[in-house]
């Protein structure tokens, strides 16, 4: 019947065809009937005929890298993408094709350079480009070219039906609003992506300040006044860490670390556009001091990578804010000076929108980004470290709008991740595509009403 493994539960091979792909080692106990590794469209279509058949759900799995294992799901069939691996590029209409389990930093990225041209994917280089785009896709330079999701201009879908179709403006253009930002709940199984390409910039570029955390309060409320200034291709990351940049001592406590990049014509304009950074009123007291120096993406993955160690344990949160400095100092200070475990981090992610968003289910952002990766090594930790960023997140919700679903965990603490309108036609579109529910709604807290705060604020 497939061309790729089928394994059922009980089968000696169950367990790491359930859990070997996820990055988070904090494996979820929930427990699929079966898992198909597909390695073609085929499959995939057999795939969903037979979970029909069988009176199973549907759940899909392409990196594996969703924090809460959110494509683990109780007596479903999973089907797991990592084996349809095929990429394209056509520079003379700018587009190119890729299946949803190509890592965007570790595979994507590179073959799209050889021909001088870049995709937003994600900053972390191993995340699967499936659950990336289908979630939004903050990524690189996404400032001045738009979210992943909005760079993509068509996805080859099977529905519940169990039938292969192909969706862009012209084709089942409801499918393409739907698989644009419905993550994890999106009623059909993406096989291939086609994605709007762009020109590599000559001039990748990064500064890079630290600091000692005394200098939290200074260096946030300077950051809220800079950030509107600042071209949107210049991305502010102000990161809470333990682990010090080489040559730095601070002897094991927080510090911050402020890594902006950029992606520009021409080394001159990366350090006019960078200029409004060395109005930092803090500089005099920078552990380290790296201005518009070059960077590359190779360079930057490895940052990256050091920061998202795997074989650990992960919990992460994260929020939307419009707030001002002063309103969100109080709450984010708590979060950045008491980092648990010397691999967590927190960051400060100035986004600061200059345009309305494409018309996609996709619809929540604001002007910085919060989000706290707790992690930590062993079991018996789980529940402390959980509570942890959770608990600092709810501290947060009065100066919140929502969420991103990427770096949220719906099953310890319910938020907003989508416009209400948006929200609504993705449940009309889900009863027109998926009546029976073959696929998968969000998955959160039981007795939460869903895209809502669990408490009023």
């Amino acid at each position: 019947m497939f061309e790729g493994r089928y394994i059922e539960r009980g089968s000696p091979e169950y367990e790491a065809a359930r859990t070997e792909a996820l990055f988070n080692a904090r494996h979820p106990a929930r427990f699929p009937a079966a898992v198909l590794e597909a390695v073609s469209d085929a499959d995939v279509v057999a795939g969903v005929r037979l979970a029909r058949e069988r009176g199973w759900m549907v759940a899909v799995r392409s990196g594996g890298h969703a924090w809460a294992g959110w494509s683990v799901r109780d007596d479903s069939l999973l089907i797991d993408m990592t084996g349809l691996r095929e990429m394209t590029v056509d520079v003379n209409s700018m587009t190119a094709t890729t299946r949803p389990s190509i890592r965007g930093g570790q595979e994507l990225g590179p073959f799209l350079r050889r021909y001088g041209v870049v995709f937003p994917g994600g900053h972390c280089s191993n995340v699967g480009l499936g659950g990336y785009l289908l979630q939004g896709g903050q990524g690189w330079n996404s400032r001045q070219w738009g979210w992943g999701c909005e760079n993509v201009v068509g996805v080859d879908v099977v529905t519940a039906d169990g039938e292969l179709v192909h969706a862009d403006a012209r084709h089942h253009p409801d499918l393409l609003w739907a698989a644009r930002g419905a993550g994890p709940a999106f009623f059909g199984v993406v096989t291939r992506f086609y994605l709007r390409v762009h020109r590599m910039p000559e001039a990748f570029t990064h500064t890079t300040y630290a600091f000692p955390i005394e200098c939290f309060e200074e260096l946030i409320a300077w950051a809220h006044e800079v950030l509107p200034t600042l071209d949107v291709r210049v991305e502010p990351v102000i990161v809470g860490t333990r682990i010090p940049p080489p040559g730095v001592d601070v002897g094991g406590g927080p510090l911050l670390i402020m890594h902006v990049t950029g992606m520009f014509d021409t080394p001159e304009e990366a350090r006019t556009l960078m200029a409004p950074l060395e109005t930092c009123p803090v500089l005099d007291r920078a552990l380290l001091r790296v201005f518009a120096e070059p960077t590359a993406f190779e360079d930057e993955n490895t940052i990256m990578d050091a920061q998202n160690p795997p074989g650990m344990r992960y919990s992460a949160d994260c929020a939307w804010t419009d707030a001002t400095a002063a309103e969100l100092m109080p709450m984010l200070g708590e979060i950045y000076r008491s980092l648990p475990t010397p691999e967590s981090f927190v960051i400060w992610y100035g986004w600061a929108p200059q345009r309305p968003l494409t018309d996609m289910a996709f619809s929540m952002e604001g002007n910085v980004y919060i989000a706290t990766y707790t992690i930590w090594e062993h079991e018996e930790d789980d529940a402390e470290m959980q509570d942890w960023v959770t608990s600092r997140f709810r501290a947060l919700e009065p100066v919140s709008k929502g969420s991103y679903l990427g770096d949220a965990d719906l099953t310890r603490r319910s938020s907003k991740f989508m416009a209400d309108e948006n929200f609504a036609r993705l449940q009309q579109l889900r009863d027109l595509y998926d009546p029976d529910r073959l696929f998968f709604d969000f998955y959160q807290r039981p007795g939460c009403a869903v895209n809502e705060f669990e408490v009023t604020r």
